[in-house]
């Protein structure tokens, strides 16, 4: 599930290959020239889909001149993006 709230979204419950489709089109819904920081601190399963996602949103936000930075990222979701080769793109740091 997502909230979103002033600049801020957060996601909860789980990012798996069974809802990652519905995760990605409801999508970052920001307005191009926008900070966006996406809390996942929520998360309680995730599994290669979720590396995928984040991905998908980071490209889209860099399309859309989003400053978009990923906090509070669990430790499973970490070790798979290290696993995947993807994790300095996917720091917290990250921005478009």
């Amino acid at each position: 599930m997502i909230t979103r709230s002033d600049g801020h979204m957060s996601v909860s419950g789980s990012i798996t290959m069974v809802n990652a489709n519905a995760l990605f089109a409801e999508g970052l819904k920001s307005p191009p020239n926008s900070k966006l920081i996406v809390d996942m601190s929520q998360l309680e399963k995730v599994d290669s889909a979720a590396v995928s996602l984040m991905l998908v949103w980071l490209r889209e936000a860099q399309q859309n001149n989003i400053s978009l930075s990923f906090t509070n990222v669990p430790d499973n979701l970490s070790s798979l993006s290290k696993l995947y080769g993807v994790a300095d793109l996917l720091s917290p740091s990250t921005a478009a």
